[in-house]
């Protein structure tokens, strides 16, 4: 992948991820950190996959209901079009996005922009999910939130499907996942 160097920019950009199971606080991370930035009176965009309509049609929303206005979008190329003259890039939900993601991120950062990415890194059979792998590859900063196992109360950073729907992607919440430690995971049911 060739990346134009920088020209005339002194700017530093870089990529951020904050990855883990659901129920770990990802997306609670993502708005604290946009927050933040805006505080600091940075121009700050958020894109979110356009299917993901769970809480909100447009604002990225975490579980405890704290919020931030996005733009969805459905594919990673359009965040591009839609980021200019800003300092710092949010996106949400990445697993979701497609394979072009890693390289539009690349082209922010190189740019001069902060890109803050939250996503789940493992799908419910606990296989790399989406470009969240790649992503990681390439960050300069990763931070990997961990939820609570519901069955044995241990760190927990496996989503563990409740629903016999096999579909890689299924949105869902407490009725269709289960935050799970490596062993309650793998027990499955029985845990």
């Amino acid at each position: 992948m060739f990346i134009e160097p920088l020209t005339g920019n002194t700017r530093k950009g870089w990529i951020e991820v904050v990855c883990g199971s659901m129920f770990s606080g990802k997306t609670e991370e993502l708005i604290r950190r946009l927050k933040r930035a805006k505080i600091a009176n940075k121009k700050v965009e958020i894109f979110k996959p356009g299917i993901d309509t769970r809480y909100h049609d447009e604002n990225v929303v975490s579980h405890n209901a704290n919020s931030i206005r996005s733009t969805p979008i459905t594919h990673s190329e359009n965040i591009l079009l839609l980021a200019e003259g800003v300092d710092v890039v949010g996106i949400d939900e990445a697993q979701f996005l497609d394979a072009e993601l890693p390289r539009v991120c690349e082209q922010l950062a190189q740019k001069g922009i902060r890109v803050i990415v939250a996503g789940l890194d493992m799908d419910f059979e606990g296989k790399p999910f989406g470009p969240v792998p790649h992503l990681l590859s390439i960050a300069d900063y990763i931070t990997k939130v961990h939820a609570i196992c519901v069955k044995c109360g241990d760190i927990a950073h496996f989503s563990y499907r409740t629903s016999q729907d096999r579909n890689k992607i299924l949105l869902g919440e407490m009725e269709s996942y289960q935050p799970r430690c490596r062993t309650c995971f793998y027990k499955g049911e029985d845990a």
